[in-house]
């Protein structure tokens, strides 16, 4: 049994679907081979608008502005594109295949054969920030720690390895790791894109009788499983629910203001019960501690000394108001002082994948500015916490 496509029937229709490895040259092979013997009526692929013209026009990042980047809140979001995409093209290029081949073969078939196609993946900035915004704290700790070692790890992928991920037992074992390790992305990532994907794959084929799709091995059984669900009338193909950011729990709304209110509290009893001097003490001990661990984190990404400076500044205010984070002043800075260079958005993948890369592209240290000034301030005021505390019960 070949454990990377599977073929069903479902009230009258035929699903095809072709499991691939995204950096497998077997599955560029099949997914050719296939498109051809078994000539659908419709293709479908695991892709959105965007990355499908990414792949079609072999887009680079050259449009990247990183100063909107940070106004529009999305440094993290953006750290994690970057991760996820620089990892896969390691693996492509160790084995001399990029990223997502097999998905514009399938387009570039169907479309030599004259047969449509339709793209059927959920907008991959949507998925992230689903992923994200169902994560607790310790979960995103954990998420942002694996994406950093994916980036810097030394493992090397050959041939076998890469087929292997086409396999169910291989792929159950990975799967369950990834439960383990972080249930809730693992139902953003998969189960909730499994269930998506096969909702568009039946709405997308209406009316066609046969119809084939190329995705990802690791959704192959969870798309099988939906569209059986869906064909038995046990689940609609409605994922309205699933297009949308779910809003912040109450407590992570709550969170976002306790630091500020923590702190007015501070240092109004320090007012009241210690007078005016000790009130001002902790004033300055909190911007000194809040403001110099920002400058410091933006210090240790080698930021241009005005991003240092506004690092300093501007993280008692990024502290005080839950609307603006310490990273957007710092990293906003960085991005006008420095501004990024062509050659910066054409390496932009490549240098993420060591310490001097990053150092010398203009675009990550943009985000290594803003991710270690809002960690420095973070911590800072995790510090001046305490420490404001402290005055008072002397």
């Amino acid at each position: 049994m070949n454990d990377s496509r599977i073929s069903i029937t479902l009230n009258g229709r035929e699903f095809i679907l072709i499991g691939t490895a995204h950096v497998s040259r077997e599955s560029i092979e099949e997914v050719d081979q296939s498109i051809r013997e078994e000539r659908p009526e419709l293709v479908c692929v695991e892709l959105d608008a965007g990355r499908h013209k990414s792949i079609a026009e072999q887009a680079n990042w050259e449009q990247l502005d990183v100063s909107k980047v940070f106004k529009e809140g999305k440094g993290f979001l953006l750290i994690a594109n970057l991760v996820l995409s620089s990892f896969q093209r390691r693996m492509g290029e160790e084995l001399g295949i990029k990223p997502g081949e097999e998905m514009k073969m399938a387009l570039d078939t169907a479309a030599e054969l004259g047969i449509p196609y339709a793209l059927c993946d959920r907008e991959i900035q949507l998925t992230l920030r689903r992923a994200w915004a169902t994560c607790g704290l310790w979960s995103k700790c954990k998420l942002l720690a694996s994406m950093l070692s994916s980036a810097f790890t030394t493992e090397k992928f050959d041939k076998a390895d890469i087929e292997n991920l086409k396999k169910r037992n291989e792929l159950d074992g990975m799967m369950d790791e990834l439960a383990a390790y972080l249930p809730e992305v693992k139902a953003t990532l998969i189960d909730e894109r499994d269930r998506y994907l096969a909702a568009k794959l039946w709405t997308s084929g209406l009316g066609v009788h046969k119809q084939l799709a190329v995705i990802g091995a690791g959704h192959l059984m969870g798309i099988k499983a939906h569209l059986e669900r869906i064909a038995r009338g046990e689940e609609n193909a409605d994922t309205a629910d699933l297009d949308t950011i779910p809003p912040p729990k109450l407590w992570s709304k709550a969170l976002t203001w306790i630091l500020p209110a923590l702190l007015v509290a501070l240092f109004i009893v320090g007012f009241f019960h210690a007078g005016a001097d000790v009130s001002l003490a902790m004033l300055i001990r909190w911007v000194l501690w809040n403001g110099s661990l920002a400058a410091l984190g933006a210090l240790l990404a080698m930021g241009h000394p005005l991003s240092i400076l506004v690092s300093f500044v501007g993280a008692p205010f990024g502290t005080i108001s839950p609307f603006v984070s310490v990273g957007l002043f710092s990293g906003i800075a960085e991005a006008t002082l420095r501004k990024p260079r062509v050659s910066d958005t054409q390496n932009l993948s490549s240098d993420l994948t060591s310490l001097k890369g990053i150092y010398r592209n203009r675009i990550t240290r943009a985000l290594l500015v803003f991710f270690l000034s809002s960690l420095g301030g973070a911590i800072g005021n995790l510090i001046s916490v305490q420490a404001l505390a402290s005055l008072l019960v002397k």
